[in-house]
C-alpha cells in the first residue's frame, strides 16, 4: 500500500501571508506597550545622564573605575543615571549612580546571547526592541556621557550626533571620555569629514573631550547653569516628535 502524496493547500501562500501580516500587527502592539511601559516608569527620573560604554571591560579596568566614578559625581549632584543595564561600563555606570543619593536606571535588553542585567539598579526595565530602548535613553537625558566602547558604543554616539544636529531632540551635551582613546576618530572627522563636505566645522562643536570625572559634571552644570534643566516648551514639542 503507497502513502498518498500530499498536495499544498491551494490556498497555502495567502493563508501564510495573511497569518505574517497578522503577527506583524500584534508584533506592533508589543512595541507600542514598550514604549507605554518604559515612558511610565522613567517618567520621574529627571534630570538624568545617558551612559554609554563597552559591555566588556572587566571591574579592575581603568575605563570601569572612570565610569563608576563619574557616575557617582553624577548621583550624588543630583542625576539619575541611566545605562544599559549590562557588564562592563554599564554595570560600571549602574554601581556608581547605586551608591549615590540619586537613582541607577538600567535599559536592559533581550539578546540571542542573553544579556545578563546587573545587579545595581534601582529602576530596571527591559527591552525585546533595541529601538524603543534607544528613544528612552534619548527622551530622558540630559547628557550623554560617552565612555570608550565598540560599536553598540559608536551607534548610541553617532546617533546622539546625528539627532542633536538635525533638530531631531534639544541640544545638550554630548560628552566623551577619556580624550586618548576617541583621538583617531575625531581627527578622522576634522580632517576627513570637514575637509570633504560631509560635516560642517561648527558641527565639531557639538562634542566635548573631558578626562576627569568632575570636570564631567562641571560642564554640564555650566551648560544648563543659565536655563534650568527642564526642557522649554519647543524641547517639549521636539522631544513628542522623536
Amino acid at each position: 500500500m503507497t502513502e498518498k502524496t500530499k498536495l499544498p493547500h491551494p490556498l497555502a501562500p495567502e493563508l501564510a501571508a495573511k497569518n505574517w501580516a497578522a503577527r506583524e500587527s500584534w508584533r506592533v502592539f508589543g512595541i507600542m506597550s514598550e514604549f507605554v511601559e518604559a515612558t511610565e516608569r522613567l517618567s520621574t527620573i529627571r534630570p538624568a545622564v545617558s551612559i554609554f560604554g563597552s559591555a566588556r571591560v572587566p571591574p579592575d579596568h581603568a575605563y570601569y573605575i572612570l565610569a563608576e566614578q563619574i557616575a557617582r559625581q553624577l548621583s550624588d549632584a543630583g542625576f539619575s543615571v541611566i545605562s544599559g543595564g549590562g557588564p562592563g561600563i554599564m554595570e560600571a555606570a549602574n554601581k556608581g549612580a547605586y551608591f549615590g543619593r540619586s537613582p541607577s536606571v538600567g535599559l536592559n535588553i533581550q539578546l540571542p546571547d542573553e544579556q545578563q542585567a546587573n545587579p545595581f539598579q534601582d529602576i530596571s526595565q527591559t527591552f525585546r526592541h533595541f529601538f524603543p530602548r534607544k528613544v528612552m535613553f534619548v527622551k530622558f537625558a540630559t547628557a550623554w556621557v560617552i565612555m570608550p566602547g565598540g560599536f553598540g558604543t559608536l551607534d548610541e554616539f553617532m546617533e546622539a550626533l546625528t539627532l542633536v544636529q538635525t533638530g531631531k531632540t534639544r541640544k545638550m551635551p554630548v560628552i566623551l571620555v577619556h580624550e586618548p582613546y576617541w583621538r583617531g576618530l575625531l581627527d578622522w572627522f576634522r580632517h576627513t569629514l570637514v575637509v570633504e563636505g560631509m560635516i560642517d566645522p561648527a558641527d565639531l562643536d557639538l562634542v566635548m573631550v573631558i578626562n576627569e570625572p568632575t570636570a564631567v559634571v562641571d560642564a554640564i552644570f555650566d551648560y544648563y547653569g543659565k536655563r534650568g534643566f527642564e526642557p522649554s516648551a519647543a524641547e517639549h514639542e521636539v522631544l513628542l516628535n522623536l
